[in-house]
This record gives structure tokens, C-alpha cells and sequence, in this order.
């Protein structure tokens, strides 16, 4: 905050602390100046968090008990504890609906497929902000499944899409929601009557009531910091990309193929000496990771909830795709965790049966994932950074 000899006061950060000029000011609202320091009368200094508030608030009673003694891997640890278990609930639900064909033993494979054999593992053992979040996400992506289905929740449906976004911004998952009322009215044909849009009209209300009332909130946080009610903050930190964030913006087309790579194409070096295999810090191809998703796009009868899950993947995909930053530092593609439940939903209404290959598959995921859990962030002889993904105005 700087208060200027012309009566001025702007509220933003300098570029220096990201490598650009050390004069450069990139204020809240308007464009980057050059203010000189014979321009400045006083400063003062305000530091805010930019992440989503949900998981803090869910933190918050802990934290008062304990203070700063508060361990945030710990409870990262015991929340993603419970999430296979709301899984697997969710996968019985779906066989008490007719939904799923799938055994007991089917949704176990499954819940230990998503458990154990996908990045969710790595992302449950360390804690920190970015990782919290996304495990407190994948709850609410089983509580938004389970209320939508039938379209017979919508209050809560829309409550879990606002903790969403109020958890990992944007968390765009509506499109199962507005399916799932369309089949309960008898199809979209029935928004052709009367009684079809009465029925698909108040149950998007009731939809949209909690999005607005966390919408308002969030809202108003944002515009007590940063002097718009959307503009969360994420723009403004500190770190060596940012001048890259304010060429292009957070979200932007530019991105889209390296982060297209680290979702999909990005393989492990192999070495002949050790420490034998490294990582890329900005991850591993979800193929690797979770082999058996690839099942979601083979061949299969005809389902009504899975043109609803795809259009729900790829509407909740697209922003970090097309976000400046990859999901660095990482080991497998963490953004995945925000529509992997849709992926394991899809797996369990599947016509393909669980072979022998597809179980060999899980287990060679188990092996990966652990793997993963052990070494991310504690030892990084396996991780390198390279050239492909590079930082700063490119």
C-alpha cells in the first residue's frame, strides 16, 4: 500500500519479487506503472491468502483447541481417510438405484483403485494448502453425485457446488445436476410442457439458492481485499511466473498444450544409473498413474448417466487446462482429483466386466501410486524440471 507525493494511494505488489523491474507496480485495478521511490511518501505492507476459505473453516475449531500446534498433515491424513469409505457408499448407492451392475467386490476393487491407485494417495500424506483443498474437494465431489442423482437433492446439490467453489475455483460440475432433473422429468422433451418446466424451474432454484448465498459471501471477501468481487488473489502472488500471469491472464489458451502434456503425455525418465527413474516436478500422464481409466472410453452398452459424466469431466477440466500453472510441484497430475469421482462413477456403470488385466492393472497402479506417496516432497532425488514447462513471459 504506498501513499504518493500526488496525493495517490495504490494498493498492489511489485513485479521485483518476481524477477521483473524492481520499480514495476501492478496495482489492484488498472495497468502496471513504473513508480520511482522519490514518488513514495509511505508504504505500509498487508499479506492475505489467496486460497479458497472452506478448508480453513473447516480447520478453524481444531485450530482453535491447539493453536499453531494444529498439524495440518495430520488432519489432511484423517480427512482423506474417510473419502474411499463415501465412495464406496456412493458405489452402493448406485447398485440400489440400478444405476451399477458392479459387485461388492467390483466397488472395492474401485474404491481401492481411487484410494490407493490414483494421485489421490500422494496428495493425502503431506498436508499443505494446495493438497487440502483438493482432498476437501473430492468429498464434496461425492456429496454433489450422491444429491443429484434423481434429481432429488437440488438444495444440497447446489450447496456442495458452492463449498466447491468456495474449496477449488472454478469448480464448474453442474452439468450432472441439470441431466440427472431432465431424466427425473422424463427427458428433455419434457421442457416442452407446461408442467416439464415448472417442475426443471424449481428445481434450478432450489439449485441455485446455496450458489448464491456462498456466492454473496465469497463475493464480499474478495472485495474487502482486492477491491473486486472476483478477483480471489490468485493474481497477485508472489512467485517466479507471475509476470507470465499478467501477460496472460491465470486462465489462457496459451497453456493448453503443455498442461494437455502433463495430464496426458508426460512419461518418467528411465535411467541406467541411479537413482534410476526421476519425475517431472510437473508430473506424470494420468495413464500412467491410473491405467484403468483408459476403460471409460473403450466400448460399452448404452448408459443414461454417461454423456452427463463426460460433459461434467470436460466442463470441470477445461479451466485447468487452461491455467498458467500446470499444478507445479507435483508428481502425478494433481488437478485430476477435481473429476476423478466421475471417472470412478463411470467405471462402476460400465458394461465391461473387472478382467484379470483390468484388476493387474489396479495393482500396477497401487505400486506407482505408493511409490509416489513415499518420495513426493521428502525425496526429491527422484524429481526433475525441465525446459518443457519454463517459467516467466513465454
Amino acid at each position: 500500500m504506498l501513499k504518493l507525493r500526488d496525493g495517490r494511494e495504490l494498493r498492489g505488489i511489485y513485479g521485483s519479487r518476481t524477477g521483473g523491474p524492481i520499480d514495476r507496480f501492478y496495482p489492484l485495478s488498472g495497468k502496471p506503472e513504473t513508480v520511482p521511490a522519490s514518488d513514495i511518501v509511505s508504504r505500509s505492507t498487508i499479506r492475505y491468502v489467496s486460497f479458497p476459505p472452506f478448508p480453513a473453516v473447516l480447520m478453524a475449531p481444531l485450530v482453535a483447541i491447539w493453536g499453531m500446534s494444529f498439524n495440518d498433515v495430520i488432519w489432511n491424513a484423517l480427512w482423506a481417510g474417510l473419502n474411499p469409505m463415501l465412495l464406496f457408499l456412493l458405489l452402493r448407492h448406485l447398485r440400489a438405484r440400478g444405476e451399477s451392475r458392479r459387485s461388492q467386490v467390483d466397488d472395492l476393487w474401485l474404491t481401492a483403485m481411487f484410494g490407493v491407485g490414483s494421485v489421490y494417495y500422494f496428495c493425502s500424506v503431506l498436508g499443505q494448502v494446495w493438497f487440502s483443498a483438493q482432498i476437501v474437494a473430492v468429498t464434496l465431489s461425492i456429496g454433489y453425485v450422491w444429491a443429484s442423482l434423481g434429481g432429488r437433492r437440488p438444495m444440497l446439490a447446489g450447496l456442495f457446488v458452492a463449498l466447491g467453489f468456495a474449496t477449488r475455483p472454478p469448480w464448474l460440475v453442474i452439468p450432472l445436476f441439470f441431466f440427472e432433473v431432465a431424466r427425473a422429468i422424463g427427458g428433455w422433451g419434457a421442457l416442452r410442457t407446461p408442467a416439464g418446466r415448472r417442475a426443471f424451474g424449481k428445481a434450478t432454484l432450489r439449485f441455485s439458492l446455496p450458489i448464491a448465498a456462498v456466492g454473496i459471501i465469497l463475493g464480499a471477501l474478495n472485495l474487502a481485499r482486492f477491491g473486486s468481487p472476483f478477483e480471489f488473489g490468485h493474481k497477485f502472488l508472489a512467485v517466479q511466473w507471475q509476470e507470465r500471469m499478467f501477460r496472460f491472464g491465470l486462465f489462457n489458451y496459451h497453456f493448453l498444450s503443455r498442461n494437455l502434456a502433463a495430464a496426458l503425455l508426460l512419461l518418467p525418465r528411465l535411467m541406467t544409473h541411479a537413482p534410476y527413474v526421476k519425475i517431472s516436478q510437473h508430473g506424470m500422464s494420468m495413464l500412467i498413474t491410473s491405467p484403468n481409466l483408459v476403460y471409460t472410453v473403450l466400448p460399452q452398452a448404452p448408459h443414461p448417466l454417461r454423456r452427463a459424466l463426460w460433459l461434467t469431466i470436460l466442463a470441470t477440466a477445461v479451466p485447468s487446462l487452461l491455467y498458467h500453472n500446470s499444478g507445479y510441484v507435483q508428481f502425478g497430475y494433481r488437478f485430476s482429483l477435481d473429476y476423478m469421482i466421475f471417472f470412478m462413477v463411470l467405471l462402476a456403470i460400465s458394461s465391461r466386466p473387472m478382467t484379470k488385466l483390468f484388476r493387474g492393472l489396479v495393482i500396477f497402479s497401487f505400486a506407482v501410486n505408493l511409490f509416489l506417496a513415499i518420495t513426493f516432497d521428502r525425496q526429491m532425488q527422484f524429481a526433475y524440471d525441465d525446459s518443457f514447462f519454463p517459467h516467466g513471459n513465454n
